[in-house]
Formats: structure tokens, C-alpha cells, sequence
């Protein structure tokens, strides 16, 4: 007959299992009040690859969003309309109405082709998309007509020639100051209106730098609408006039958001390519002073001043562009 002592042993390890699973069930009792399912060893296993390649998959969409952005920039345009003589019966393609008369029965936009009314054209929205079939040259095109006729995020021409320069032109003496044949630089021009981001500018073709960097400072030179644009323009003259570094600074940069997106991204574009010839400024002899003599009446000028005044801008167009390539990093 067992004794006593070894029923109590017996009565325990049964016990043992019962109290484990009332153990187990007050464990899992949280996660159910929070409506989570209890974590089982697989799923315990298999969460930190989860982790990860939910990590890479939110990389890879959000780079592939930013690739998106760069490729089809959303800058907004303004029609640039124009009176008009239709031949034929016309109707206007924002109110759908009839256009009367025999002559200059409305306006045309001359980037996009849209026909309206004279009145209908005050009220009609900035969503101008350029047609490539009306945008037929490159240079003495607005900069924002450019880029949205062909999808891109700045003008070709800025980035076919500053890539050009940067390959084989950094250490060159005397870089941007020294011009190229005007000859030649009118050949490049050309071969831009007529061929576009086809254009030839290799070595090959053009052997000197300088007809490149010719080029370059000619496109800016021939905008209509400047790069720092006539609106914008006091604001920079004003900033440029103070004294206190980190107020003139701060000055620039409230400047800045008064140009339009496709003026701000080419700047600081070529803002940056600025500092980088800065870089190499034992070899070129450029200094961001330098570069804003050269560079300061050709991105900006003012419309309507006497002579005198002009002049005296020059100093401060310096000033400014001496500022954009000096603090790039934190202005844009």
C-alpha cells in the first residue's frame, strides 16, 4: 500500500500541467483584451524579417517616388496669350461659347495653343502645358516654358553644359571670365534651338571650354524673364545692402521664395556647380567673388533704370551671387 508522502508526490506532478495552462491562459489574457493575437515561436521568428523587408520595400517605393518627382516636376505655367484673327468659325475652349467677328476674335495662348475669349482669358486657370509643336527654340525661351514642353526638371542646355564643364573644364584657368569665340558660342546656340538635348558639345566638336562656358552664360544672358526674376529682384538688391552676415543671409533666403519653382531649382543647380569651380580655385583662379562679377548681371537685372543706377547695382548683383554659391548648403 503506497504511503502518504507518495501520494502527495503523485497529486502534485498532476497538478503541475493544470496550473501551467492557467499560467499560459493569465499570460495571454492582455493580448486578448487588446484584440492582438498571442505571438506564437513562428511568428516570434519570422518578425524581424518582416522588419526588414518592409524597411526595404518603403526604400524602394520612396525612392521610386523620388525618381518619379525628378523625371515629371509639376511647375505651374501661366498662358501666354496673345490677340488672334481665326480663320473660319471659332469657339472659345473655356467657356464653349461662339467668338464673334470677323478679325481678333479672341486670344491664343502661343505655348499651348488654347483659343478663349478676351474675358474668359482673366479667369482662366495657370495649367498651361507647353505643345512642342509652338515651343520651337531653346535659347530666348521662358526658362518654365522650356522645361515643361519637354518634362524636364531644369533646361537641357544648364545641364548638358555644366556636365560638360565638370567633366573636362574644372581646372582650367580663368574658367567662365575667359570667352570663347562668339562665332562658335553662336554655333552651340544653334545647335541647341535646332537639335536640342541632341546638340553636340563633346570635345570633338567643340575643343575649346570656353565655348561651352560661352554657351552657357549666353542662355541666361538671352532669357526673357531673368533667372533671379524682375519681381524678385528688389528683395535681392535689399538683402544684398546688409551688413550683418547672418541678417543678409536670412534676407537671401525670403528672396528666394519669391522665384518661381523651375527659376529656384535651375539656380540652385547651377549654384552648386559655382561652388564646385570654387573648389578648384588653385588651379582656375575662381574664386565666389570672381564667379559673382561674371555671374551677377548675367542671372539678374533690373528693368527700367537709368544708367547710374545700373551701375551702381553691379556691386550688389555681385554681392548676391557671391552669397548663393558661398552658403548653397543652407539657402536651398
Amino acid at each position: 500500500m503506497p504511503s502518504r508522502e507518495s501520494l502527495q508526490i503523485v497529486t502534485k506532478r498532476k497538478k503541475q500541467p493544470h496550473r501551467q495552462r492557467s499560467e499560459r491562459k493569465s499570460s495571454l489574457f492582455p493580448a486578448a483584451a487588446l484584440g492582438l493575437s498571442p505571438p506564437s515561436p513562428a511568428s516570434t521568428f519570422w518578425q524581424p524579417i518582416r522588419s526588414f523587408a518592409l524597411s526595404q520595400l518603403t526604400s524602394l517605393v520612396r525612392r521610386a517616388t523620388l525618381r518619379e518627382s525628378d523625371l515629371a516636376p509639376k511647375y505651374e505655367k501661366v498662358h501666354n496669350f496673345k490677340v488672334h484673327t481665326f480663320r473660319g468659325p471659332h469657339w472659345c475652349e473655356y467657356c464653349a461659347n461662339f467668338m464673334w467677328g470677323l478679325i481678333a476674335q479672341g486670344v491664343k495662348c502661343a505655348d499651348c495653343g488654347l483659343n478663349v475669349h478676351k474675358q474668359c482669358s482673366k479667369v482662366v486657370p495657370n495649367d498651361c502645358q507647353p505643345d512642342l509643336r509652338h515651343v520651337k527654340k531653346v535659347y530666348s525661351c521662358d526658362l518654365t516654358t522650356l522645361v515643361k514642353a519637354h518634362n524636364i526638371k531644369r533646361p537641357m542646355v544648364v545641364d548638358m553644359c555644366i556636365q560638360e564643364i565638370e567633366a573636362r573644364g574644372l581646372q582650367s584657368e580663368g574658367l567662365y571670365r575667359i570667352s570663347g569665340f562668339s562665332e562658335l558660342v553662336e554655333d552651340v546656340k544653334m545647335a541647341f534651338d535646332r537639335d536640342g538635348e541632341k546638340a553636340d558639345i563633346s570635345c570633338t566638336a567643340y575643343e575649346d571650354i570656353n565655348i561651352i562656358t560661352g554657351a552657357l552664360k549666353l542662355y541666361f544672358r538671352e532669357l526673357p524673364i531673368p533667372l533671379i526674376t524682375y519681381d524678385a529682384y528688389p528683395r535681392f538688391m535689399e538683402a544684398a545692402k546688409v551688413t550683418d552676415p547672418e541678417k543678409r543671409l536670412e534676407a537671401v533666403h525670403e528672396a528666394l521664395k519669391l522665384l518661381p519653382p523651375a527659376h529656384c531649382e535651375t539656380l540652385r543647380y547651377l549654384m552648386a556647380h559655382l561652388k564646385r569651380v570654387t573648389q578648384c580655385e588653385k588651379d582656375n583662379l575662381m574664386s565666389s567673388e570672381n564667379l559673382g562679377i561674371v555671374f551677377g548681371p548675367t542671372l539678374m537685372r533690373a528693368p527700367d533704370l537709368d544708367a547710374m543706377t545700373a551701375l551702381n547695382d553691379i556691386r550688389y548683383q555681385r554681392l548676391v551671387v557671391e552669397s548663393l554659391i558661398t552658403n548653397d548648403d543652407m539657402l536651398f
